[in-house]
């Protein structure tokens, strides 16, 4: 039983072995878990993944060998055509449309507005302009179209919400993904060059016992603390408008880990606030304080924030600006301390460089970090690896 399991998961790059199979085979005769498909995704993946960067890896196979799995006495409903949701839910805009609704305005109004919204409305609404609903023209809900609005559930169609009121879950960047090119290993090499810190001293404890030697009392020899490798502080941004970049950033992130024996990783969406997390399945839940980090790693090490900078600008400059929750300090004061805190750092910048003058958001950013944004090309990360090398 399960075989075909175990050797997918072998082919997937996780090292099942027979003890784990036979493990999972001894937790079933025992009945630890009910016959319920959810309990036993839980009960595999806790017997078979020992390392994090496995669980991505793990959930793929398992959706491939037990795909189409239903639990017993699920009800099985017929889907209604998309085509008649879309007539029903959606109201069809030209682009002269678009552009001849106004947004409410300011943050704060937008916000207050909602406020009045939640208070007064008392049934669903859809297709209008004004209330929490389906399709139309308000600013709030989703399925429709306003320049600036707050979406609250649903998925986003035209990328103008400047918050989500929704729980999304994102994916860990897999680590051990096979590089497309070789050439981001070499580009993120130049930064080795620079290991060897000469400030720091360490005992010379060869040179000291000939010293002593020779010279009859104790004559104690210093040199440069060598370090065989560049501390690294890695921030990643994670969901939404990085979707279509996951690629690129677990080729990036692939090869960092391959490079870097100090390197330290965190996950954020869209701006840095007062917290980071590790795993993003367990983001709402285990979040890693940005203070802790600062007072944690030393400013010996290199800060490196990869995203596309593509936001609200409230998110960087309001305190609750930020679309999941509500932040108590702006985004710009985070990435302040941050960069007080580690004087060698770059943002790299996924989207093409010719388009960061269409965002207002990344021109905040780009002044945040004083210009250290770099595109994720060749070229881009050659310019980082140089900036992150200098001596500060």
């Amino acid at each position: 039983m399960f075989i075909g399991f175990v050797e997918a998961l072998r082919r997937g790059g996780i090292p099942a072995s027979l003890k784990e199979h036979l493990l999972l085979l001894e937790a079933l005769d025992a009945d630890v878990i009910g016959a319920d498909p959810e309990q036993f995704y839980y009960l595999a993946r806790a017997t078979f993944v020992h390392d994090e960067s496995q669980l991505d890896r793990f959930d793929r196979v398992f959706a491939e060998v037990f795909k189409g799995l239903v639990a017993n006495g699920e009800e099985v409903r017929a889907e209604i055509p998309e085509d008649w949701l879309r007539m029903v839910a959606e109201a069809y805009l030209t682009p002269e449309q678009m552009e001849a609704i106004k947004s409410l305005g300011s943050w704060e109004e937008i916000m207050q507005a909602l406020k009045d919204r939640l208070a007064e409305q008392k049934e669903r609404h859809q297709g209008g302009n004004k209330w929490i609903g389906t399709g139309g023209t308000s600013p709030f809900g989703h399925g429709g179209f306003n320049p600036e609005g707050v979406r609250i559930g649903g998925p986003g169609r035209h990328g103008r919400a400047i918050k989500v009121w929704e729980k999304r879950e994102f994916r860990d960047l897999d680590g051990d993904r096979e590089l497309g090119t070789r050439n981001i290993k070499v580009a993120l090499r130049r930064l080795r060059r620079f290991a060897r810190e000469e400030a720091a001293e360490e005992l010379d404890l060869d040179g000291t016992i000939d010293g002593t030697a020779r010279r009859g009392w104790l004559d104690v020899h210093m040199r440069p603390e060598r370090h065989n490798a560049v501390k690294l502080l890695l921030f990643l941004d994670i969901g939404g408008s990085m979707d279509g970049h996951v690629k690129v950033a677990e080729d990036l992130f692939s090869a960092c880990r391959a490079e870097f024996k100090h390197l330290e990783h965190f996950y954020f969406h869209n701006c840095i606030y007062e917290g980071v997390w590790k795993d993003n399945r367990r983001r709402h839940v285990e979040k890693t304080p940005t203070h802790d980090i600062i007072h944690k790693f030393g400013r010996d090490h290199k800060l490196v924030i990869v995203g596309d900078a593509s936001m609200s600008p409230y998110e960087i400059s309001h305190p609750g600006g930020s679309i999941e929750h509500f932040n108590e300090e702006a985004g710009a004061v985070w990435i302040k301390r941050l960069t007080d805190a580690y004087p060698s750092a770059a943002w790299i910048n996924p989207t093409p460089d010719a388009y960061w003058g269409h965002s207002a958001s990344t021109a905040i950013l780009k002044r945040l970090m004083d210009e250290r944004m770099y595109s994720l090309t060749l070229d881009g990360l050659d310019e980082a690896m140089r900036e992150l090398g200098r001596k500060r």
